[in-house]
């Protein structure tokens, strides 16, 4: 890999005349590969993803957008090897290529499947009820999703180039945003592989993901309103850019964070959550030689357990860390990520010792190492550096709190009081993430309500998950990776939150019939067909507003009775005249508001067999009007949505159902849920 590193532009593997930045392997100092786009056509790559990209997902589902994520993830998969290959010249360990390429590809299979179970099979996001504007009904409002029209840029940071990226592109990709990927240059060799494998599927929509090796200078002049930046790096390198780009253009930060790390009061020496402290803190100085945004820089401790931890750490090091090229098998903490690396992370210890830090544990000085064909010594060509914990008499020094040595570097504060432990958190401006170790609900109860406005993620540790906890430093496609303050106010991952940072959220007004085509939901006042019974139609066949209206049936004492004491619910409301009259909500007995349920499925099935395959489940019940001896009840159900699955036979189809009695009044109101088969079923 000697040569220049490739671009993947509009369609096409491209490679520059020459030049390049020489990007080193970081254990060896051995020559990689070399990065550069000069010469790249940026603004032609726009606006091939702005036209190519667009329309080919556009023509795409949710679903099957999500089906071609797990096809992705299956392919990295498959070829993994490679890519942990390329990570071990970077510097990372098997452990470190676990929580990058896994990592990366566990984001792909996440996204995947909450795509299929979240989203509808259509190409527009609901948020929220629809909103009834006028009296009859006649004029509706929802707040609808659309994708924006543009070009998701992501600019990556070193420390993950295969998560990092994915965590960015999964999202876009499933919102149907195509992407322009622009990695770091000290990893950009990796994101490279894992673009190619993505290539070399032949799945991957035309325009939907580009790749460009090397600087950008002048694309933010070609960025306008519909593009979307994520960007993950340095603080002042995120505003810097955010200057540049132009009004309309969204703008999502992750950047640098002095993230800490709690330990309760309760958590003395001897206690499952010291002991999962310490494991905790030694994973983050170590893992990706501690350059990772979420790793712990502040360790805050109460000052009588200072003298132990600080012990415990070290005998964990002395136990557990085998420094040196990760291509040998004994090695557990690689090299930083280029020498440069290690001498910025040495200036900002340096800066630290000034500002009042004295260094506990470590050294600045290189260290000896055990090299790739396992022997040891010195390793003057590589970029490494020992764990180092630092101490400071003044915990709320602004040094500590504002300097961010980006490696295997973290600093003890100690505390007497919650209040000042949570002082001590705050002051870090705002950050990813804060871990507590406590097994204290009070403790836990306390410093959330006082650190969780500073914080994008809190986790809590203690004995009953801390052999469960993914641990401090590793964000999940499941829930928010971000923060505010320093840590740069936006917000990656989240479920299909993250989604939704790639999509307009927009007020829609109109009446029944116009929403139900703009949203693909049935709308109550927009037409309906009576023609045969749904339930005998498959999906292929089925239409929004196909409905069944059932006929009466009354309800009578002797079946409140019978239903009391069949199930067991005998509450009074149901058993005893004057006790149910005295309740406010009650003229006096009443049906079971699961009788009706259960008749109302009687009124309107269709019992032989056919499309409809199982009922698994009914959403939103609400009971509004109680039904009293002597009244009926009939029921009205229309199919308000419909949902193939794109790997399977059939779909999901929900349907509204509305009670009402003898005087229209409705009774109860719920979605019911049916699998239905996709084609006719035969005769």
């Amino acid at each position: 890999m000697t040569g220049i590193l490739p671009s993947y532009l509009q369609g096409e593997w491209w490679v520059p005349s020459g030049g390049g930045v020489e990007v080193l392997d970081p254990s060896t100092g051995e020559p990689i590969t070399r990065v550069s786009a000069e010469g790249a056509d940026l603004a032609g790559a726009l606006e091939y993803a702005r036209t190519a990209g667009q329309s080919s997902l556009g023509a795409l589902t949710f679903h099957q957008r999500a089906v071609l994520l797990k096809e992705f993830a299956v392919a990295l998969t498959e070829r993994k090897d490679e890519l942990y290959a390329l990570s071990a010249r970077a510097g990372a360990t098997r452990r470190d290529s676990l929580s990058d390429v896994d990592g990366g590809i566990g984001v792909l299979f996440t996204y995947s499947s909450k795509g299929r179970r979240e989203l509808p099979n259509g190409r527009v996001y609901l948020d929220g009820p629809v909103e009834s504007l006028s009296k009859d009904g006649s004029f509706l409002g929802r707040h609808v999703y659309t994708r924006l029209p543009g070009v998701a840029v992501q600019i990556n940071a070193f420390n993950f180039p295969v998560w990092g990226a994915l965590e960015k592109f999964a999202p876009a990709f499933l919102a149907g945003v195509p992407s322009l990927v622009k990695p770091a240059t000290p990893t950009a060799y990796l994101a490279e592989a894992w673009v190619r494998i993505l290539v070399e599927t032949g799945r991957l929509p035309e325009g939907s993901l580009q790749l460009v090796s090397g600087g950008v200078p002048g694309l933010f002049d070609n960025l306008r309103l519909g593009d979307a930046v994520g960007f993950t790096g340095s603080a002042t390198t995120g505003a810097r850019l955010r200057g540049q780009a132009a009004p309309g253009v969204r703008f999502t930060t992750e950047t640098d964070s002095i993230n800490a790390s709690v330990l309760g009061p309760d958590a003395t020496a001897g206690t499952p959550e010291f002991d999962a402290y310490v494991r905790q803190l030694l994973v983050e100085l170590t893992t990706k030689a501690g350059q990772k945004c979420t790793a712990i820089r502040r360790a805050i401790v109460p000052a009588a357990s200072v003298d132990a931890l600080v012990d415990a750490v070290r005998d964990q090091i002395a136990q557990r860390v085998v420094l040196g090229d990760p291509h040998a098998e004994s090695v557990t903490m690689g090299p930083l990520v280029s020498a440069a690396q290690r001498d910025e992370v040495v200036t900002a210890v340096a800066a630290l010792e000034a500002a009042g830090g004295r260094l506990l544990l470590g050294s600045t000085d290189a260290p000896d190492i055990v090299r790739a064909d396992g022997s040891t010594g010195a390793a003057p060509e590589g970029a490494f550096l020992a764990p180092i914990l630092m101490g400071f008499t003044d915990a709320a020094a602004p040094a500590v709190h504002e300097i961010e040595a980006f490696g295997p570097v973290a600093s003890i504060l100690a505390y007497d009081t919650l209040a000042e432990a949570a002082a001590l958190v705050d002051l870090g401006g705002g950050s990813l993430v804060t871990s507590v170790v406590t097994n204290d609900p009070a403790v836990a109860t306390e410093l959330m309500t006082l650190i969780a406005a500073f914080n994008g993620r809190v986790l809590f540790l203690s004995r009953d998950n801390a052999r469960t906890s993914t641990g401090h430093g590793a964000p999940v496609p499941h829930l928010v990776h971000g923060g505010p303050g320093r840590a740069g106010g936006g917000e990656e991952l989240g479920g299909i939150r993250a989604v939704l940072h790639y999509m307009q959220r927009t007020a829609v007004q109109g009446s029944p019939e116009m929403l139900t085509a703009l949203t693909g939901v049935w709308h109550e006042g927009a037409p309906v067909r009576h023609d045969r019974h749904p339930f005998r139609k498959s999906l292929a066949e089925l239409e929004l507003g196909d409905q069944v209206v059932s006929a009466a049936r009354e309800v009578s004492l002797d079946d409140i009775e019978t239903f009391a004491h069949f199930t067991g619910d005998t509450f009074y409301a149901h058993m005893d005249e004057a006790a149910a009259a005295a309740n406010p909500f009650f003229p006096g007995r009443v049906a079971h508001g699961y009788l009706l349920v259960s008749w109302a499925a009687g009124l309107f099935v269709d019992p032989d067999p056919g499309p409809v395959l199982a009922n698994y489940g009914l959403e939103n019940l609400r009971f509004l009007t109680p039904v009293s001896p002597g009244d009926t009840i009939r029921v009205i159900l229309t199919a308000k949505q419909i949902t193939p699955r794109e790997t399977d036979e059939y779909g999901e189809v929900r349907w509204d159902a509305v009670i009402l009695n003898q005087d229209d009044a409705v009774v109860a109101t719920y979605d019911v849920l049916t699998l239905v088969a996709k084609d006719p079923v035969p005769a």
